[in-house]
């Protein structure tokens, strides 16, 4: 079943540990909950902005609310979950720092995933096309984009350390295939790390 997931979505798959308690927060149609719910037997929970995507996977039969990453997590209750999951949704919120923390209070783990704007082709489209890159992991226009804050994965080590957490596992993607850490800023467009307090 992990190969119906796509590569970064499979990768989030493989840091949640089996029967863990996870809030997906930007869970889209649910596809990830349903397969941990499967394959991991995790106690799983969801929110999305989106309406839409909230229908889909409550038809799947997740238990998934419409709400704002940005704003509702405070609803949370503080170690409510095992695992807070943020899939490619760092970048599009207001305050990433604020929302780790959160993942943190609500979750003694969190996993997050995001599109490295450090990889030599987001580079090169820069530095010598002079427009905002369009590749297979950041395949939408500039000003059709919910992204706001582009990170790399340097400025994420950053933003983690300087927020005092501790990253216990990482995993790197390019083509859609794990490749290895060394050069990981330059050479890998997705990356997936798990941290804790």
């Amino acid at each position: 079943m992990a190969n119906t997931l796509r590569p970064a979505l499979a990768a989030v798959a493989n840091a949640v540990p089996q029967g863990s308690r996870v809030l997906d927060i930007g869970c889209g149609d649910g596809a990830l909950l349903a397969y941990l719910r499967t394959a991991r037997n995790v106690q799983g929970h969801g929110i999305d902005v989106s309406a839409t995507n909230v229908a889909t996977a409550v038809a799947r039969g997740l238990s998934v609310v419409q709400g704002d990453a940005d704003t509702d997590l405070a609803d949370y209750p503080d170690n409510a979950f095992d695992v807070a999951i943020l899939s490619d949704t760092l970048q599009a919120m207001k305050r990433p720092g604020h929302v780790l923390d959160e993942l943190l209070r609500i979750a003694s783990a969190a996993i997050v995933s995001f599109p490295n704007f450090g990889h030599w082709r987001v580079r090169a489209a820069l530095g010598f096309g002079g427009r905002m890159p369009v590749t297979s992991t950041l395949p939408i226009s500039w000003h059709e984009t919910a992204n706001i804050h582009f990170c790399t994965i340097d400025d994420f080590r950053a933003l983690v350390a300087q927020r005092g957490y501790q990253i216990t596992s990482s995993a790197y993607l390019a083509g859609g295939q794990p490749r290895g850490a060394l050069l990981s800023n330059l050479l890998a467009e997705q990356a997936v790390f798990a941290l804790s307090r």
